[in-house]
């Protein structure tokens, strides 16, 4: 294993002398990393494109995104499958992280799992795995085998596959059907891809989480429709997103949200084409879940 051919395992020729730097010296030379990370980003929007629209795509036909990485990469998976739920209504099944070592390894070190190839299609097997699902595999280096197993495997499925690594070029990306590899350059201490390629990868999957959704109606303008309403915090939410979408004031927001049982999109959609809440349940049946197609639908009628 050479890794030397790998940026993420470079030194970084500006903290060669991290040990001798003050607290805000070490602070600074970290921000001043973090700064290329979105115009690394910036260079592979194309490819992160593409692959939230086969991820949304890939929802609208009933299959699920899967994450699989080990160590950092894959709690990021785990940390962004977990997000989806209260975020956007969605069912926990439909989007799921997994990774080298289990729900052990969310929170101790099971290094030499990522090794192990067999691992990775056991752990797919588990969860049914199959041809209507994509499949994103997660890994800084881009060369764990953990994750190269994985993609090999979904691939025989008939899986969509995307690999996200933070080295062009890596073995992973030449498995996948789509390569988003954001070169961010060498870690500012050597070989740490919880930091700057922690960071990458994060903002990569927030992208491809956060733009499917929106494409299957899970967002109107920008407010968040499908909010799970399980705390005071997030029913003051719904109670502002409802008045934010339709101008009313507060005693009918809370109104209408108790009619459509705590649901925003109903309730929004309610008050917007002057509708009973069943009504508003149908134009949204027609509508695939999209509040400005349904509004549009009852004007039509």
């Amino acid at each position: 294993m050479d890794l030397n051919k790998l940026t993420t395992e470079k030194r970084n020729q500006n903290t060669m002398n991290l040990d001798l730097m003050s607290s805000f010296e070490i602070v600074e030379q970290m921000n001043k990393q973090d700064e290329k990370i979105a115009l690394a980003v910036k260079k592979v929007l194309p490819n992160i494109a593409k692959v939230a629209d086969g991820v949304a795509e890939t929802f609208m036909n009933d299959g699920r995104l899967i994450y699989i990485g080990a160590g950092t990469s894959g709690r990021l998976g785990v940390l962004d499958a977990s997000e989806c739920p209260p975020t956007f209504g969605v069912s926990p099944d439909m989007v799921l992280g997994l990774i080298a070592g289990g729900d052990y390894a969310l929170r101790k070190p099971v290094e030499n799992a990522e090794d192990n190839k067999q691992l990775a299609i056991d752990d797919l097997k588990k969860i049914n795995l199959n041809e209507k699902d994509y499949l994103v595999g997660l890994a800084a280096s881009g060369r764990t085998p953990y994750v190269i197993s994985a993609l090999e495997y979904g691939k025989t499925l008939g899986c969509k596959t995307c690999a996200i690594a933070c080295n062009s070029n890596s073995e992973m990306g030449k498995v996948a059907d789509i390569a988003i590899e954001v070169e961010v350059g060498p870690e500012v201490i050597m070989g740490s891809t919880r930091l700057s390629s922690g960071t990458a990868q994060k903002m990569v999957l927030n992208m491809i989480s956060t733009t499917s959704m929106v494409l299957i109606g899970k967002a109107y303008e920008n407010l968040m429709v499908d909010v799970v309403t399980t705390n005071e915090k997030l029913i003051a939410r719904a109670i502002r997103i409802v008045k934010e979408a339709t101008g009313v004031d507060e005693k009918i927001a809370k109104e209408k949200l108790d009619e459509a049982n705590g649901s925003c999109k109903l309730a929004i959609t309610s008050i917007l084409c002057s509708c009973d809440i069943d009504k508003s349940k149908q134009l949204l049946i027609q509508a695939n879940g999209h509040i400005r197609k349904a509004v549009e639908l009852m004007k039509n009628e």
